[in-house]
């Protein structure tokens, strides 16, 4: 019996000195890198393409319904995501005014970026002046005017970044002020459905949601 008691007693201190086995740390999940995609824009009046841009322009017209803006879809997306696009202003090219010296025009052009309920996410403004053909950002083609361009063209470029909420999938455009100095006036008022401003190259930047099985 004194031997088995022996046994034990020296067992005791080496069963204390083992410690549990380490547990691994559960794995952090991978985090879902950002994509830029071009998302689907329902336009209400397409000007055309640029000849050097080669990009799509589209008029933004004034009003307060969603519905009657520029409507952009979004993908589904995880969190927030940003919407990127160009704001230019809007000048009627005249060959005639620029041979008379009386071409200049100024404009100031606001736009909102509004849920389809009408809630506003963020303004967008662009200022711009005209002198000359070099004064554009580019010029329209499909047009009856010389070189088959459109007397519409964009003017100046402001890039404008909205952050979209994570549950909002769909955002219009819309046109708020006008500022617009050119050969046949001083313009200030801005009626539902006039275009103010031009917009073009869209772009949606997120965190894709993912694919339900």
């Amino acid at each position: 019996m004194p031997a088995i008691v022996a046994v034990l007693l020296a067992a005791a201190p080496l069963a204390a000195q083992r410690k549990p086995a380490a547990r691994k740390p559960a794995a952090k999940p991978v985090p879902v890198p950002l994509k830029t995609a071009t998302p689907d824009v329902r336009c209400p009046s397409l000007i055309g393409m640029g000849v050097k841009t080669v990009r799509s322009f589209c008029d933004v017209p004034a009003g307060r319904d969603p519905a009657q803006g520029i409507v952009i879809t979004l993908p589904p997306h995880v969190g927030t995501g940003s919407l990127i696009f160009d704001l230019h202003a809007r000048h009627v090219y005249s060959e005639d005014e620029m041979k008379r010296g009386k071409a200049y025009a100024r404009y100031r052009a606001g736009i909102g970026v509004l849920t389809m309920k009408g809630d506003l996410l963020q303004r967008g403004a662009v200022e711009a002046e005209f002198r000359s053909a070099a004064d554009l950002f580019d010029r329209i083609g499909g047009g009856a005017g010389p070189g088959s361009l459109k007397a519409v063209a964009p003017a100046g470029r402001e890039q404008v970044y909205v952050t979209v909420p994570a549950a909002v999938n769909e955002v219009a455009l819309l046109g708020e002020t006008l500022d617009a100095v050119t050969p046949a006036g001083h313009e200030t008022v801005v009626m539902p459905g006039r275009p103010v401003a031009i917009v073009s190259s869209v772009l949606f930047e997120y965190r894709p949601a993912p694919v339900k099985r």
